[in-house]
């Protein structure tokens, strides 16, 4: 990167002082800004071409620079030769003035080191273009490397070179002396221009009507520079030494010839034997091949052969030469008419410029762009000359790139979009540009739309016009969509309500309604409900095409799926505006019809809505009823427990599918509004419960207990089997079971008996979500040992129901051995040598029945109900487990023999454990 930056500082550098070191000191940069060198041209390509710009106006012009260091090599005579013969050829152009002559903006200045005067803008020479490209820029400038010639330019540029000479030979009495490639420059705009008036030749006798030149002879001695091309000079130049206007005629055969062969002269001249060259030469064009001519256009092969000839007096003069047909074609004519267009009048430019259209399409972009387009905008100076000229002007647009569009049309369309006279003329050029408004906002920057585009728009909107109101309203939707919506919505609509309702014109009212309706998508929804559908009521009129237009706005706000029109406003404003309208007795039968479908759309789809959200509501309140089902009046009670809350949410349950307590059996009245402490207390509990059931389930791990000594866990089993020997006896009791108490809950501890007591509400174990324990109640299930009791958690089916235990009754006689207790050895410490729970616990008598181990060994087919997952009952340090709890005894699965006579009375007799530890705990 670095590298490119020093190759470009030092290009830049060295072209600075290039061009500082060609000019400095020469007057001409007094008053002039001498730019790059882009060119070269004049005798021998010597004069370098810069562009400039003057000082005062920023005009642009071309700096033509002669460096005086390019003859150094020539003895001073000769270089003082060269000098003065460069300088008579720029004094003789500067007193010539034709359009088909180079213009002289400044006239030559002479300084120490180089020669300077300034043109028109200019390309290059034709000599350059066709291939020559001595004394230019290094590396050549792509435009020039690769322009090519049109068959329009080919034709139009050699009439203007036969326009020149004929304006030399007959006008001025002058014979050019040296026309060549060199010597003609293309402008900026691609004009064909004669310079290089350094061998002119003026007439002896510029009174008399045959004028006669003196010729001097050739000096073979003299530099190139002081001399003219000898391969474009006529014979009769050097062999008879004589010349007359023919002998430019000839100059202009060879530059045809050249033109069309790739800038090659008919004959290549040897410098050094110029004599015999030429004499050479006269024999061949006396005898002249058909194969010299084939590559010139067959319309003017002959007319060249003529130019050719070796006699003078058969060569066309310039005047025969522009009246050939090869100069008929319709691109060289409108080319022709352009440069003469200063001399029309009114009329007949504005019968010209009806017709440009249909010619243009035909002629090559740059020759439109560059030749064309200038003189039209010339004319936008002329008012009454606008309307004719801007439709070509747009045309030419169209095929402008954006960037030429804004460089070379766009500063001369300003001041047209703001002319308001004539107001005949104004009026048309309103028409004018509302038909290529599209093109407009497609090409014109966004400040210049906002500034000069749209408010033509909006002027046009309130022309007094009634033409120009329909186009203008006609038009805007179709470029509606390159509108900001800004300005859209600030500065155009509120205009077309303004022409709505302020206008007599129905047209004009009727196409509002219209231009509104196709520009709605564009809108805003609210903006289109708070603006545009009030505006509607205010329409004053009631003629059938404007309610027409009113119904089709309210079809495309109803029905576009981008807006709609909200049910409230339809209840309230749209539907009764419509009613109204539609009962209007202007309107037919077929529009009645139309305004009553419209209205039954929109009543269907208010009563689908409302409905809709009617329902939505009443689900929403039968859901908020079923999550706060009935319960006992709040006012007699205590604030509920956390188990109450949750009963709220989820119900509550008792043994056997029954309704817990004796009032849940009869239906409850529903609590219709809940109080904001109460919908805090819910949104709580069921976000605690979304939590919950979104917590990953707990991982089984195996507890290893902490290890003791063996007189310790003797000390403790003997301990707890004796605190426990009262309790045996209690547990098969007689005594009747108390009711179950409503709205009861697990207690800290579980209760002596495995858990045979009523759950009479939810139970959350702190890591599951919370369940509602139903009528199989909760046991503490005896398992076989294994990975699944340390830390694992009882499922549903796996957990016993001993309520089913008064079933069992039957098969009181069946087991007859001792039970086998190993099953919950690993229920107690195992790092010492174990005591199992046969040994600890009493032996039974044979024959004697246990019914405790028979409900265990029934327990597979008891099913504990449980809402919720499931709930695991072991593997924790405290409440739960079997070591942690001190009313839970291997006696209590040993009974006596007395036990069968114990327990003739069911279930009943089971249940009284939980008034049993409450009278020794208190």
């Amino acid at each position: 990167m670095e590298s490119m930056l020093n190759k470009l500082k030092s290009t830049v550098t060295k072209v600075t002082a290039d061009v500082t070191s060609a000019v400095m000191g020469n007057p001409v940069t007094r008053e002039f800004e001498v730019g790059r060198h882009i060119a070269s041209g004049g005798p021998g390509l010597c004069w370098r071409i810069y562009n400039g710009t003057k000082k005062s106006t920023k005009q642009e012009v071309a700096v033509f620079v002669f460096e005086k260091k390019t003859v150094d090599k020539y003895p001073k005579f000769e270089k003082d030769q060269i000098v003065d013969s460069l300088k008579r050829g720029v004094q003789q152009l500067t007193r010539l003035r034709h359009p088909r002559l180079l213009t002289v903006q400044h006239p030559l200045e002479e300084s120490r080191d180089c020669l300077a005067f300034c043109t028109e803008p200019v390309f290059a020479s034709l000599s350059n273009v066709l291939g020559q490209w001595e004394n230019l820029p290094s590396p050549v400038p792509t435009d020039i490397k690769e322009y090519k010639l049109y068959d329009v330019e080919t034709k139009y540029g050699l009439l203007q070179i036969s326009e020149g000479l004929s304006f030399l030979h007959s006008g001025v009495k002058m014979v050019h002396g040296n026309l060549c490639l060199e010597n003609i420059i293309l402008n900026k705009s691609g004009a064909w221009k004669i310079m290089g008036f350094d061998f002119s030749i003026s007439s002896t006798n510029p009174s008399d009507a045959e004028p006669k030149y003196s010729c001097k002879e050739w000096e073979p001695n003299l530099p190139p520079l002081c001399l003219p091309n000898p391969e474009y000079l006529a014979p009769e130049y050097i062999l008879s030494v004589s010349c007359d206007s023919a002998s430019d005629m000839y100059s202009l055969g060879v530059v045809m010839h050249a033109v069309f062969n790739e800038g090659k002269p008919v004959f290549q001249v040897n410098k050094h034997d110029i004599f015999k060259s030429f004499s050479r030469q006269l024999d061949q064009l006396s005898t002249m091949s058909p194969a010299l001519l084939n590559k010139i256009p067959e319309e003017v092969r002959e007319h060249v052969k003529m130019l050719l000839s070796v006699t003078p007096n058969v060569r066309p003069d310039a005047d025969q030469m522009t009246k050939i047909p090869f100069f008929d074609d319709v691109g060289a004519v409108t080319l022709q008419y352009f440069d003469s267009l200063f001399q029309r009048d009114n009329l007949q430019k504005s019968q010209f410029y009806k017709g440009l259209p249909k010619v243009l399409p035909k002629l090559p972009k740059r020759v439109v762009v560059y030749r064309i387009l200038p003189a039209l905008n010339s004319e936008f100076v002329n008012p009454d000359m606008v309307p004719f000229v801007l439709p070509n002007v747009l045309l030419i647009a169209e095929e402008c790139t954006k960037d030429e569009y804004v460089r070379l049309i766009l500063p001369d369309l300003t001041p047209v979009f703001k002319q308001q006279e004539p107001v005949q003329a104004s009026n048309m050029i309103l028409l004018i540009f509302l038909q290529k408004m599209d093109l407009l906002l497609t090409k014109t920057p966004a400040e210049d739309i906002k500034s000069s585009v749209l408010p033509m728009v909006y002027r046009a909107l309130e022309a007094p016009s009634v033409q120009i109101q329909e186009l203008c309203l006609n038009i805007i939707p179709t470029f509606a969509n390159l509108i900001e919506y800004t300005s859209m919505k600030n500065s155009l609509i509120p205009r077309i309500k303004s022409a709505c309702l302020q206008t007599s014109s129905l047209a004009v009212r009727v196409n509002s309604l219209v231009c509104l309706g196709k520009i709605l998508e564009y809108l805003d929804k609210w903006f289109v409900i708070d603006e545009i559908l009030p505006f509607l009521q205010q329409i004053p009129s009631r003629e059938p095409a404007v309610l027409m237009g009113v119904l089709g706005i309210y079809k495309c706000t109803f029905s576009h799926k981008k807006l709609g029109i909200p049910k409230e406003h339809l209840a309230s404003k749209s539907l009764p505006h419509l009613v109204s309208l539609s009962i209007d007795n202007n309107l037919n039968l077929n529009q009645f019809n139309s305004f009553m479908v419209v209205i039954r759309e929109m009543l269907s789809r208010m009563e689908a809505e409302h409905k809709t959200k009617l329902e939505q509501l009443h689900v929403m309140q039968e859901q908020q009823r079923s999550m706060t089902p009935g319960q006992q009046s709040e006012e007699t009670k205590s604030p509920p427990s956390t188990g109450n809350q949750i009963d709220d949410i989820f119900g509550s349950t008792g043994v056997n599918g029954k309704e817990n307590g004796a009032a849940a059996s009869a239906p409850q009245p529903n609590r219709m509004s809940l109080t904001l402490e109460e919908k805090q207390r819910l949104a709580k509990e069921q976000e605690q419960a979304a939590k919950l059931r979104n917590q990953q389930p707990l991982a089984p791990q195996t507890m290893k207990p902490a290890n003791t000594n063996n007189s310790q866990t003797k000390d403790l089993t003997s301990s707890l089997l004796n605190s426990m020997t009262s309790l045996n006896s209690l547990s098969l009791a007689n005594s009747a079971r108390p009711a179950p108490v409503q709205g009861t809950t697990i207690a800290a501890f579980p209760s002596p008996s495995p858990m045979m007591g009523t759950i009479g509400a939810p139970v959350s174990n702190g890591f599951n979500p919370t369940m509602g324990f139903q009528t199989g109640g909760m046991g503490m299930g005896m398992r076989p040992a294994g990975p699944g009791l340390y830390g694992g958690m009882a499922t549903t089916t796996s957990t016993p129901n001993f309520g089913a235990l008064a079933q069992n009754q039957g098969q009181i006689g069946q087991a007859n051995k001792a039970p086998d207790m190993s099953a919950l050895d690993s229920l107690f410490t195992p790092s010492q040598p174990k005591v199992t729970l046969n040994q600890m616990g009493p032996k039974p008598t044979p024959g004697t029945n246990t019914p405790w181990l028979n409900q265990f060994g029934s327990a597979q087919n008891a099913q504990t109900q449980m809402q919720g997952a499931s709930v695991g009952m072991g593997g924790m340090p405290s409440g739960f487990g079997m070591q942690a709890n001190p009313f839970f005894s291997p006696q209590n699965f040993a009974q006596p023999s007395a036990a069968p006579s114990l327990n003739q009375s069911g279930i009943k007799q089971s249940a009284s454990v939980n008034n049993d530890l409450k009278d020794l705990f208190g």
